[in-house]
């Protein structure tokens, strides 16, 4: 996979799927194309639906809220689906107590981005991957019939993570690689780890937007984590692309071009 050279190559930003009025960019360009450096302005042909999944109530918001927001605002169906309730979340409450606190907290979170929250009924802590539930997470996703999808990088320190993630890579296996799959980063440098974006989302304009749905997560300590760690990140992914804030994914598809191996 090529990598990022920010002073030879320019930054596409128009989307990559042709989805009006969002930016999934490409990180690299070969060549600079005047035309292809603008956001399209345009409002969606066609209303896509557009998934999103995280391990517990907050994930998706911390990780990719901009985007949801982005999509959401161009007038496409959003999902927020949690594979938990959080219940592990604070050890002087009850798995129950916590629940019922982040439960409504993520729904006060759907509601700030126009989006409709479902959870899996898995458990805090205690996240299974098998067979049994590789097939009732891909039996849920599947029936949400998403044109794309969002959800974390396996490669991170958190099991819950790992786990939602590769939950998704299975359904989408499953699916016969039906939608588009991407990655999106959570603390990245204590929790995700190895992350290099191949594309980006301006999301200067919904910044505001995304913060008010991270903050509706009080139990989470939302300032101390949006000014410790998610702040740090939207202005550095913006710096790669030119811009005041951003948030980067790792699109996941199958293609002979991907990557190669030195020497070989």
């Amino acid at each position: 996979m090529k990598k990022n050279n920010i002073g030879r190559r320019g930054f596409v930003r128009l989307s990559a799927m042709g989805i009006g009025g969002v930016a999934i960019t490409p990180a690299i360009r070969e060549q600079n194309d005047p035309k292809e450096n603008q956001l399209n302005p345009k409002r969606p042909e066609k209303q896509l639906n557009i998934l999103c999944i995280g391990a517990h109530p907050g994930d998706p918001e911390f990780g990719c809220g901009g985007t949801l927001a982005k999509y959401s605002d161009a007038g496409h169906q959003v999902t927020l689906l949690y594979l938990t309730r959080g219940e592990a979340g604070d050890p002087s409450k009850s798995y129950a107590e916590s629940a019922a606190l982040r439960t409504k907290e993520a729904e006060t979170a759907c509601a700030i981005l126009k989006a409709r929250a479902v959870f899996a009924g898995q458990i805090d802590g205690n996240t299974e991957l098998n067979k049994v539930s590789n097939e009732n997470m891909s039996h849920l996703i599947l029936s949400e019939k998403p044109d794309i999808v969002f959800t974390h990088w396996p490669l991170d320190s958190h099991v819950d993570h790992q786990i939602a993630g590769l939950l998704t890579l299975t359904a989408w296996i499953k699916s016969g690689r039906q939608f588009h799959l991407y990655f999106y980063e959570v603390n990245t440098g204590s929790e995700t780890m190895g992350f290099e974006p191949t594309d980006y989302v301006d999301i200067t304009e919904v910044r505001q937007k995304k913060k008010q749905a991270m903050f509706a997560h009080q139990t989470q300590n939302p300032q101390e984590e949006y000014d410790g760690w998610f702040k740090a990140m939207e202005d550095f992914r913006g710096l790669e692309v030119s811009t005041k804030a951003a948030e980067g994914f790792i699109h996941f598809k199958a293609s002979p071009g991907r990557a190669t191996i030195v020497g070989l």
